[in-house]
Protein backbone atom coordinates (compact mmCIF):
# COMPACT_ATOMS: atom_id res chain seq x y z
CA UNK A 1 0.00 0.00 0.00
CA UNK A 2 1.56 2.61 -1.27
CA UNK A 3 1.76 6.22 1.01
CA UNK A 4 -0.93 8.02 -0.08
CA UNK A 5 -1.97 11.89 1.02
CA UNK A 6 -4.51 14.22 -0.80
CA UNK A 7 -3.32 18.00 -0.93
CA UNK A 8 -4.65 19.03 1.84
CA UNK A 9 -3.61 16.14 4.18
CA UNK A 10 -0.17 16.83 2.35
CA UNK A 11 0.34 20.95 3.24
CA UNK A 12 -1.50 20.04 6.97
CA UNK A 13 1.41 17.75 8.17
CA UNK A 14 4.12 19.84 6.69
CA UNK A 15 2.98 22.57 8.54
CA UNK A 16 2.67 20.44 11.48
CA UNK A 17 6.45 19.45 11.32
CA UNK A 18 7.41 22.70 10.36
CA UNK A 19 5.85 23.82 13.55
CA UNK A 20 7.52 21.76 15.73
CA UNK A 21 10.95 23.13 17.85
CA UNK A 22 11.61 19.15 18.72
CA UNK A 23 10.56 15.80 17.01
CA UNK A 24 10.00 12.64 18.26
CA UNK A 25 9.97 8.57 16.35
CA UNK A 26 6.79 9.09 15.15
CA UNK A 27 7.66 12.19 13.35
CA UNK A 28 10.56 10.44 12.31
CA UNK A 29 8.09 7.77 10.64
CA UNK A 30 5.59 10.55 9.56
CA UNK A 31 8.85 12.09 7.36
CA UNK A 32 9.83 8.82 5.74
CA UNK A 33 5.75 8.52 4.68
CA UNK A 34 5.62 12.00 3.30
CA UNK A 35 9.27 11.51 1.32
CA UNK A 36 7.96 8.28 -0.50
CA UNK A 37 4.85 9.37 -1.23
CA UNK A 38 3.38 11.19 -4.44
CA UNK A 39 5.00 14.66 -4.31
CA UNK A 40 7.81 13.86 -2.41
CA UNK A 41 11.10 13.44 -3.19
CA UNK A 42 12.12 11.38 -6.27
CA UNK A 43 15.51 9.69 -4.98
CA UNK A 44 13.51 7.93 -1.64
CA UNK A 45 10.40 6.76 -3.59
CA UNK A 46 13.09 5.21 -6.15
CA UNK A 47 15.12 3.18 -3.40
CA UNK A 48 14.59 -0.79 -2.28
CA UNK A 49 16.06 -2.62 0.30
CA UNK A 50 18.66 -3.53 -2.11
CA UNK A 51 19.26 -0.05 -3.49
CA UNK A 52 19.77 1.08 0.45
CA UNK A 53 21.69 -1.78 1.22
CA UNK A 54 25.36 -0.44 0.75
CA UNK A 55 24.32 2.46 2.99
CA UNK A 56 23.00 0.77 5.76
CA UNK A 57 26.37 -0.97 6.10
CA UNK A 58 28.26 1.97 5.61
CA UNK A 59 26.18 3.73 8.70
CA UNK A 60 26.87 1.09 10.51
CA UNK A 61 30.58 1.43 10.30
CA UNK A 62 30.04 5.33 10.89
CA UNK A 63 28.68 3.82 14.81
CA UNK A 64 31.39 2.45 14.74
CA UNK A 65 33.75 4.77 14.39
CA UNK A 66 31.95 7.18 16.78
CA UNK A 67 32.27 4.74 19.24
CA UNK A 68 35.52 4.15 19.09
CA UNK A 69 36.82 7.37 18.86
CA UNK A 70 34.27 8.14 21.96
CA UNK A 71 32.59 11.32 19.97
CA UNK A 72 29.02 11.76 21.91
CA UNK A 73 28.28 14.14 19.44
CA UNK A 74 28.79 12.27 16.39
CA UNK A 75 27.03 9.01 18.05
CA UNK A 76 24.10 10.55 18.51
CA UNK A 77 23.99 11.53 14.83
CA UNK A 78 25.08 8.39 13.29
CA UNK A 79 22.63 6.25 15.29
CA UNK A 80 19.70 8.34 13.89
CA UNK A 81 21.00 7.48 10.28
CA UNK A 82 20.98 4.02 11.47
CA UNK A 83 17.35 4.67 12.79
CA UNK A 84 16.13 6.38 9.55
CA UNK A 85 17.75 3.25 7.88
CA UNK A 86 15.25 0.91 9.61
CA UNK A 87 12.12 3.25 9.46
CA UNK A 88 12.86 3.24 5.73
CA UNK A 89 13.00 -0.27 5.26
CA UNK A 90 10.00 -1.13 7.18
CA UNK A 91 8.09 1.64 5.10
CA UNK A 92 9.08 -0.18 1.99
CA UNK A 93 7.65 -3.18 4.03
CA UNK A 94 4.50 -1.60 4.86
CA UNK A 95 3.90 -0.07 1.34
CA UNK A 96 3.60 -4.40 0.32
CA UNK A 97 1.67 -4.93 2.80
CA UNK A 98 3.77 -7.50 4.68
CA UNK A 99 4.53 -5.73 7.74
CA UNK A 100 5.32 -2.01 9.27
CA UNK A 101 7.52 -0.38 11.81
CA UNK A 102 5.17 -1.43 14.58
CA UNK A 103 5.28 -4.72 13.65
CA UNK A 104 8.98 -4.57 13.90
CA UNK A 105 8.62 -3.27 17.59
CA UNK A 106 6.54 -5.72 18.54
CA UNK A 107 8.83 -8.53 17.85
CA UNK A 108 12.08 -7.08 19.24
CA UNK A 109 10.05 -6.41 22.79
CA UNK A 110 8.52 -10.04 22.71
CA UNK A 111 11.96 -11.31 21.48
CA UNK A 112 13.85 -9.14 24.81
CA UNK A 113 11.19 -10.52 27.09
CA UNK A 114 11.72 -14.23 25.93
CA UNK A 115 15.19 -14.34 26.33
CA UNK A 116 15.45 -12.68 29.38
CA UNK A 117 13.47 -15.25 31.42
CA UNK A 118 15.64 -14.22 34.67
CA UNK A 119 13.92 -10.67 34.34
CA UNK A 120 10.21 -11.20 33.14
CA UNK A 121 9.94 -15.03 34.57
CA UNK A 122 11.19 -17.46 37.31
CA UNK A 123 14.65 -18.07 35.90
CA UNK A 124 17.69 -17.57 38.03
CA UNK A 125 21.37 -16.67 37.24
CA UNK A 126 24.23 -16.05 38.84
CA UNK A 127 26.77 -14.42 35.93
CA UNK A 128 26.87 -12.92 32.97
CA UNK A 129 28.05 -16.42 31.39
CA UNK A 130 24.93 -17.99 32.45
CA UNK A 131 23.05 -14.80 30.81
CA UNK A 132 24.89 -15.65 27.51
CA UNK A 133 24.23 -19.87 27.73
CA UNK A 134 20.28 -19.31 28.45
CA UNK A 135 20.09 -16.95 25.19
CA UNK A 136 21.61 -19.41 23.22
CA UNK A 137 19.72 -21.71 24.14
CA UNK A 138 16.50 -19.71 24.12
CA UNK A 139 17.84 -18.57 20.30
CA UNK A 140 18.26 -22.05 19.43
CA UNK A 141 15.08 -23.10 20.37
CA UNK A 142 13.18 -20.35 18.34
CA UNK A 143 15.44 -20.93 15.37
CA UNK A 144 15.27 -24.58 14.94
CA UNK A 145 18.56 -24.95 14.84
CA UNK A 146 19.18 -28.59 15.86
CA UNK A 147 23.04 -29.53 14.91
CA UNK A 148 26.14 -27.90 15.95
CA UNK A 149 26.14 -27.34 12.10
CA UNK A 150 23.08 -25.31 12.35
CA UNK A 151 24.45 -23.44 14.59
CA UNK A 152 27.70 -22.64 12.43
CA UNK A 153 25.79 -21.69 9.39
CA UNK A 154 23.47 -19.10 10.82
CA UNK A 155 26.23 -16.57 11.10
CA UNK A 156 25.84 -14.71 8.78
CA UNK A 157 28.63 -15.34 5.50
CA UNK A 158 28.36 -11.28 4.66
CA UNK A 159 30.14 -10.61 8.14
CA UNK A 160 33.69 -9.62 7.73
CA UNK A 161 35.63 -13.11 7.30
CA UNK A 162 37.95 -12.68 10.83
CA UNK A 163 34.62 -11.95 12.83
CA UNK A 164 32.81 -15.11 11.29
CA UNK A 165 35.89 -17.11 11.35
CA UNK A 166 36.22 -16.10 15.19
CA UNK A 167 32.47 -16.14 15.82
CA UNK A 168 32.37 -20.02 13.88
CA UNK A 169 35.62 -20.97 15.91
CA UNK A 170 33.83 -19.55 19.21
CA UNK A 171 30.54 -21.86 18.54
CA UNK A 172 32.83 -25.03 17.76
CA UNK A 173 35.13 -24.95 20.65
CA UNK A 174 34.80 -27.95 21.83
CA UNK A 175 36.64 -29.22 18.37
CA UNK A 176 39.48 -26.95 19.16
CA UNK A 177 43.53 -27.33 19.82
CA UNK A 178 43.84 -28.09 23.55
CA UNK A 179 46.90 -25.23 24.24
CA UNK A 180 48.59 -22.13 22.53
CA UNK A 181 51.29 -24.40 21.36
CA UNK A 182 49.35 -26.58 19.43
CA UNK A 183 48.20 -23.77 17.49
CA UNK A 184 51.14 -21.90 17.28
CA UNK A 185 52.42 -25.60 15.84
CA UNK A 186 49.67 -25.66 13.10
CA UNK A 187 50.25 -22.07 12.45
CA UNK A 188 53.84 -22.93 11.21
CA UNK A 189 52.61 -25.81 9.74
CA UNK A 190 50.35 -23.48 7.68
CA UNK A 191 53.27 -21.61 6.79
CA UNK A 192 54.55 -24.29 5.12
CA UNK A 193 51.92 -25.57 3.07
CA UNK A 194 51.58 -22.27 1.93
CA UNK A 195 55.13 -21.90 0.91
CA UNK A 196 54.52 -25.23 -1.31
CA UNK A 197 51.69 -23.85 -3.01
CA UNK A 198 53.62 -20.77 -3.92
CA UNK A 199 56.03 -23.13 -5.30
CA UNK A 200 53.64 -25.12 -7.00
CA UNK A 201 52.47 -22.06 -9.03
CA UNK A 202 48.61 -22.77 -8.16
CA UNK A 203 46.64 -19.62 -7.47
CA UNK A 204 43.54 -21.59 -6.65
CA UNK A 205 46.03 -23.54 -4.11
CA UNK A 206 47.47 -20.80 -2.87
CA UNK A 207 44.21 -19.25 -2.30
CA UNK A 208 42.97 -22.20 -0.57
CA UNK A 209 46.15 -22.45 2.11
CA UNK A 210 46.38 -18.77 2.91
CA UNK A 211 42.58 -19.19 3.64
CA UNK A 212 43.60 -21.89 6.63
CA UNK A 213 46.76 -19.99 7.56
CA UNK A 214 44.25 -16.92 8.25
CA UNK A 215 41.76 -18.80 9.81
CA UNK A 216 44.59 -20.83 12.14
CA UNK A 217 45.32 -17.09 12.96
CA UNK A 218 41.71 -16.30 13.98
CA UNK A 219 41.83 -19.61 16.40
CA UNK A 220 45.21 -18.37 17.98
CA UNK A 221 43.57 -15.24 18.75
CA UNK A 222 40.88 -16.72 20.56
CA UNK A 223 42.84 -18.81 22.29
CA UNK A 224 44.76 -15.88 23.95
CA UNK A 225 41.33 -14.24 24.37
CA UNK A 226 42.03 -11.25 21.29
CA UNK A 227 39.45 -10.12 18.66
CA UNK A 228 40.95 -10.77 15.08
CA UNK A 229 38.98 -8.11 13.90
CA UNK A 230 39.93 -5.73 16.11
CA UNK A 231 43.68 -6.66 15.94
CA UNK A 232 43.69 -6.13 12.46
CA UNK A 233 42.03 -2.86 12.49
CA UNK A 234 44.46 -1.80 15.20
CA UNK A 235 47.66 -3.34 13.30
CA UNK A 236 46.17 -1.24 10.04
CA UNK A 237 45.89 1.97 11.61
CA UNK A 238 49.46 1.39 12.92
CA UNK A 239 50.90 0.74 9.48
CA UNK A 240 49.35 3.54 8.00
CA UNK A 241 50.36 6.06 11.23
CA UNK A 242 53.95 4.74 10.73
CA UNK A 243 53.73 5.05 6.83
CA UNK A 244 53.19 8.37 7.44
CA UNK A 245 55.98 9.31 9.27
CA UNK A 246 58.27 7.48 6.50
CA UNK A 247 56.65 9.32 3.63
CA UNK A 248 56.85 12.75 6.22
CA UNK A 249 60.86 12.06 6.76
CA UNK A 250 61.19 11.39 3.24
CA UNK A 251 59.60 14.77 2.12
CA UNK A 252 61.93 16.52 4.34
CA UNK A 253 64.83 14.81 2.65
CA UNK A 254 63.57 16.42 -0.57
CA UNK A 255 63.16 12.52 -1.86
CA UNK A 256 60.31 10.79 -3.77
CA UNK A 257 59.22 7.77 -1.73
CA UNK A 258 57.98 6.10 -5.13
CA UNK A 259 61.65 5.97 -6.33
CA UNK A 260 63.36 4.65 -3.26
CA UNK A 261 65.03 1.82 -3.06
CA UNK A 262 63.02 -0.61 -0.04
CA UNK A 263 66.30 -1.02 1.39
CA UNK A 264 66.43 3.05 2.08
CA UNK A 265 62.81 2.72 3.04
CA UNK A 266 63.29 -0.07 5.67
CA UNK A 267 66.00 1.97 6.88
CA UNK A 268 63.56 4.86 7.76
CA UNK A 269 60.67 2.33 8.99
CA UNK A 270 62.62 0.85 11.25
CA UNK A 271 64.46 3.75 12.91
CA UNK A 272 60.70 5.11 13.42
CA UNK A 273 59.42 1.72 14.75
CA UNK A 274 62.78 1.81 17.15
Amino acid sequence: MKNCFSPEERKEKIEYLLGKESYDFDDLVLIVSLLRSEGGCPWDIEQTHKSLRKGFIEETYEVIEAIDTENPTLLREELGDVLLQIVFHADIEREEGRFDMSGVSNDICAKLIHRHPHVFGEVKVSDTAEVLSNWEKIKGVEKQRVTHTDKLRSIPPMLPALMRAQKVGKKASFFDFGTTEEVIAKLYEEIDEVKAAIAEGNGAHIEEEIGDLLLTVTSLARKVHVDSEEAMNKATNKFIDRFERVEDATISEGKDIEKMTMTELDAIWNRIKA
